[in-house]
C-alpha cells in the first residue's frame, strides 16, 4: 500500500491540473485504507491514517499553485481544506483514544491475531489458544482491579473505553469465524478459549461504560445522550466550513432573525383575527391537517405547484428527467421518532401517522404535518431543493461531491424558502404562518445546537425551547433534538440550514439584485459547480483569484 500511495502522489506532479483524478484518487485511497483497517478504535488505524493524511498534505504541496486556473485553484483549496480538517479531527480523536487505550494494553496478542488474519496466515492454533487464555486472565484481573480504581473523570471517557473493547470484540469475532469455518485444528483448540474470552470482554465492556464519577450527568432525563464538541473544536469546525464568525455571533444573528419572524407572525395572526397571540394562530393552522390516506396525494400536488412556480418565472433550469424521476415513500413509525417531518431527494419521504401509533402520537404527527407547514418544505425537499441539487451533482463536476457540506446542501434548500417568500409564494396568512414556522425553527436550531455544543444547554432544555419558543409538538421536538445529537449528523449540521441560506441570500443581493447577473444564471452556475463551502461558491461567481492559504474571511451577515 505504501508503494501505491507514493505512486499516487508522484502522479500529482505529472497531472497536476486534473483535479477530477486527484480528488478521485485521494478518495479511493482513503476508502481502501478504511476497508483494510476497519477497526477505527485501534492503534493501527489511527497511526495509518495519521501517516496517510500527512502524505496527502505533502503531495498537495508539490503542485505548483500559481500555474493553476481560477477554477483549479478552487479545487486545490477545497482539497487542502478537507485534508487539514481530517488531520485536525483525526488528531483530536487519536488524543482521546490515547487517554484511555490502557484498558486494552493487555490484549495486544488479540490485536496481532486480527491483523494477521487479514493476510490469511495459518495460525499455530495451540499457541493462539494459549494467548487467548492468557489475555482472558489478564482482563479478568483488570475487572477485579476496576473496583478499586479511580473512575474516569467524564462519562465520555468511559464510553470511549467501553467502545474500544466493543470494537475489539467485533473484530475478533470476525477473525474467529474466518478460521473456524476452514480450519478443523483451529476449532479444536480455540472453541473454548474464544468463548471464554468473549464473555469476559463483554463483562469488561459493560463495567467500563459505568465507570465514571456519579456526579457527572450523562442523561438529563430526556434519554438523549450526545457528545458536546466544546468551543475550541467548534471554532475550528466553523473555520473549515469557511464561516468567519464565532458561535456567539451566530447565536446573536439567529435571535435577530427570530425577532423578524415574530413580527411577521404577528401580522399574519392579526390578519386571521387572533390579534397578537400568534401561537393561537399557529394552533389554528395545525388544525388544518388532513385525514389519513389523503396526505400523500396532497404532497404530490404541493410538489407540482412548486415546480410550476419556478418554471413559470424561469428561475432555474429544471431538466425534464429531474421532474420525471422523483417519487414518494412513507416514513415508518420508527423512522418518525428521529425524522418527524419530510426527508427528501430523489424520493420525498413523507411523515404521517401509521395505524400502530398511539393516539397522541398520531395527532401530533398530523398536526405537525399540516398542509400549510408542508407547503413550505415540499419544495425544500424536491424542486428546486434537494432533488434538483442531487440530480445536478451527479452530472456536473461529480468529483466535487467529496467536498459536500450542509452549508451548501441545506443552505441552498433553505435559501429558496427566503427567495420564494420575497417573490410572494405565500399568498394567505395561513401560508405565511406555515413558512414562518419553519423559518423560526431554523433560527431555533442555531440557538439550541450551538448552545448545546458550547455546553450551555442540555437536550431537555433544547426540547423545551422548540416547544415553548417555536410552537413544536413535544414528540416532534424530542425527535428533532434526538436527530441533532444522536443521528449521523455533524455538530454544525443544524446551523447550516439558515447560515448557508443567508450566505446564498447575501450573494443574490450582491450579484442578482444589483443587476450584475441574471437570476437563472446565478442559480444554474451554483448547481453546475457542485457542492462546497459557500465562500468558495462566491469565488467562482465573482471570478476571484484565490490564495493558496485561503481561509474564511467573508462577512456575509447584514
Amino acid at each position: 500500500m505504501k508503494l501505491l500511495v507514493l505512486l499516487f502522489f508522484v502522479s500529482w506532479n505529472l497531472y497536476a491540473t486534473d483535479f477530477n483524478e486527484i480528488v478521485s484518487s485521494y478518495q479511493a485511497d482513503k476508502g481502501a485504507l478504511q476497508r483494510k483497517y476497519p477497526n477505527a478504535l485501534s492503534e493501527v488505524h489511527f497511526e495509518r491514517f495519521a501517516k496517510f493524511y500527512a502524505e496527502a498534505r505533502q503531495g498537495l504541496n508539490k503542485i505548483n499553485f500559481e500555474t493553476l486556473t481560477k477554477d483549479q485553484k478552487v479545487d486545490f483549496v477545497l482539497l487542502r481544506n478537507q485534508i487539514d480538517k481530517s488531520i485536525y479531527f483525526h488528531g483530536l480523536e487519536f488524543k482521546a483514544f490515547n487517554e484511555v487505550k490502557s484498558v486494552v494494553e493487555k490484549a495486544q496478542a488479540i490485536y496481532s491475531f486480527n491483523e494477521s488474519r487479514k493476510t490469511g496466515v495459518n495460525p499455530k492454533s495451540d499457541k493462539l489458544a494459549a494467548d487467548f487464555n492468557s489475555v482472558e486472565k489478564e482482563i479478568r484481573a483488570e475487572i477485579t482491579a476496576l473496583k478499586t480504581m479511580k473512575p474516569f473523570d467524564s462519562w465520555q471517557k468511559a464510553e470511549l473505553a467501553a467502545d474500544i473493547v466493543k470494537e475489539l470484540i467485533k473484530a475478533t469475532e470476525e477473525s474467529y469465524k474466518f478460521y473456524n469455518e476452514y480450519n478443523p485444528e483451529f476449532y479444536w483448540w480455540m472453541q473454548t478459549p474464544h468463548k471464554k474470552l468473549m464473555k469476559t470482554f463483554e463483562e469488561y465492556e459493560g463495567l467500563l461504560r459505568k465507570h465514571f464519577a456519579n456526579t457527572l450527568v450523562k442523561d438529563d432525563g430526556s434519554g438523549i445522550i450526545g457528545k458536546p464538541l466544546g468551543r475550541e473544536a467548534l471554532l475550528k469546525d466553523l473555520s473549515f466550513e469557511f464561516i468567519a464568525y464565532s458561535p456567539e455571533q451566530l447565536i446573536a444573528e439567529a435571535n435577530k432573525q427570530f425577532a423578524w419572524c415574530e413580527k411577521e407572525m404577528l401580522k399574519a395572526s392579526n390578519e386571521l383575527g387572533f390579534g397578537n397571540d400568534w401561537k393561537k394562530a399557529l394552533e389554528h393552522v395545525k388544525q388544518t391537517y388532513v385525514p389519513p390516506g389523503q396526505w400523500q396525494e396532497d404532497v404530490n400536488k404541493l410538489a407540482w405547484e412548486a415546480i410550476k412556480y419556478v418554471e413559470d418565472r424561469d428561475l432555474v433550469t429544471v431538466p425534464a428527467l429531474a421532474k420525471e424521476t422523483w417519487r414518494t415513500v412513507m416514513l415508518s413509525a420508527e423512522q418518525q421518532k428521529v425524522s418527524p417531518f419530510f426527508l427528501g431527494g430523489e424520493q420525498i419521504m413523507v411523515a404521517y401517522p401509521t395505524a400502530a401509533m398511539d393516539h397522541d402520537d398520531k395527532m401530533m404527527s398530523m398536526r405537525g404535518n399540516n398542509p400549510y407547514f408542508s407547503r413550505a418544505t415540499v419544495q425544500h425537499e424536491l424542486i428546486p431543493g434537494h432533488h434538483l441539487q442531487q440530480f445536478m451533482n451527479q452530472r456536473y463536476k461529480p468529483y466535487r461531491r467529496a467536498f459536500g457540506t450542509p452549508f451548501w446542501t441545506e443552505g441552498w434548500a433553505l435559501y429558496w424558502e427566503f427567495n420564494l417568500w420575497d417573490k410572494g409564494f405565500p399568498r394567505t396568512p395561513e401560508e405565511k404562518i406555515g413558512m414562518l414556522f419553519w423559518r423560526m425553527h431554523r433560527c431555533a436550531r442555531i440557538i439550541f445546537s450551538l448552545n448545546y455544543h458550547l455546553e450551555k444547554m442540555t437536550p431537555q432544555q433544547c426540547i423545551d425551547l422548540l416547544v415553548d419558543k417555536v410552537g413544536h409538538e413535544r414528540a416532534n421536538a424530542e425527535a428533532e433534538v434526538r436527530r441533532s445529537f444522536t443521528g449521523r449528523y455533524g455538530p454544525l449540521y443544524q446551523i447550516a440550514y439558515m447560515i448557508g441560506g443567508l450566505q446564498f441570500y447575501s450573494l443574490k443581493k450582491e450579484l442578482v439584485e444589483s443587476g450584475k447577473m441574471p437570476e437563472k444564471q446565478f442559480h444554474d452556475t451554483i448547481l453546475q459547480n457542485n457542492t462546497m463551502p459557500v465562500e468558495l461558491v462566491k469565488a467562482i461567481l465573482k471570478g476571484e483569484d484565490l490564495k493558496k492559504d485561503k481561509i474564511a474571511d467573508w462577512k456575509f451577515l447584514d
